[in-house]
């Protein structure tokens, strides 16, 4: 595969996560855990799949560290994403969450050789911003904090520590993700069972929702982004994930899941700025690479 192919697959996953606040959204009643499970099912058994016809069902092992660490990310994240979603407004909850590209920033800039550099600082404060922005609406409105927004800035810094920390296993091949999709949907079925009550019949938009973050927002957007990361251009890909929160939020609003505002495009703008300010310059283009979503 050539970097320029890598690159364009990379971007396919940017694409398929700009859909993740609206399969979310669509879920509807199923709960969060119960929905982890099933769509981390559905990616796997894809990304099996792709690896079978490919003949490289062999390279589907992880290592038991790299295991762990999806454990944390993929699972953590995900679960702490759908539960953020359905416990306060999809829009504001889905922002707050791509906090993560500028913590990766930081998170990577405080590594050793990395530096911490005033631009890092102006990002931070103006991802903040922009996140008070969004709390202060919900404040205005009567509704206060809600928990889907702790929920949102938790998820993005596990999805940010793990994906500085998953710079360690570039080597891993990309269809051992299969395995730890897999093993996250075991760990989300338990607790599931522990915590949740079973939605055992989902309407036809809720499994619209479930196959659609399963098979692309989950399965096909993860494997992309690995192999973008391992043989795209990276600083490129980095980059262009800051369009992520963009696209998610008109895609939220032309579907009616969000009311246009401009408090919502003010924080949409805000977070995007902080993350392109702290990323400015050959020291964060060089973190950007490990990063993934």
């Amino acid at each position: 595969m050539t970097s320029r192919t890598a690159t364009a697959t990379g971007a396919i996953a940017i694409l398929l996560w700009s859909t993740l606040a609206l399969f979310t959204t669509m879920s509807g009643r199923v709960p969060p855990f119960q929905l982890v499970g099933m769509t981390f099912v559905i990616g796997g058994v894809l990304v099996l799949a792709i690896a079978a016809m490919r003949g490289r069902l062999h390279l589907a092992r992880p290592t038991p560290a790299s295991f762990l660490l999806g454990l944390y990310g993929p699972f953590g994240d995900t679960a702490l994403y759908y539960a953020a979603v359905k416990t306060a407004p999809a829009a504001e909850a889905n922002l707050i969450h791509y906090l993560w590209p500028l913590l990766i920033v930081l998170f990577a800039a405080l590594l050793p050789g990395g530096g911490l550099k005033l631009r890092h600082l102006v990002g931070a404060l103006i991802g903040l911003a922009a996140t008070a922005l969004l709390i202060s609406g919900s404040l205005g409105s009567g509704a206060g904090i809600q928990l889907g927004h702790v929920l949102a800035a938790l998820g993005a810094f596990v999805w940010a520590s793990y994906s500085v920390l998953s710079r360690r296993f570039a080597g891993v091949p990309s269809e051992s993700l299969a395995i730890t999709m897999l093993g996250c949907a075991i760990a989300a079925f338990a607790c599931h069972l522990a915590f949740e009550t079973t939605l055992w019949a989902p309407n036809a938009a809720e499994w619209g929702g479930v196959l659609g973050l399963g098979l692309g927002s989950i399965g096909l957007a993860f494997i992309c982004w690995d192999i973008g990361m391992k043989k795209g251009d990276v600083a490129f890909l980095g980059v262009a994930s800051y369009a992520a929160p963009v696209l998610s939020t008109v895609i939220l609003v032309i579907a009616g899941y969000a009311p246009a505002s401009w408090l919502l495009a003010l924080s949409c703008v805000l977070i995007v700025v902080g993350a392109l300010v702290a990323s400015f310059g050959p020291a964060a283009r060089s973190a950007a690479p490990k990063a993934v979503s």
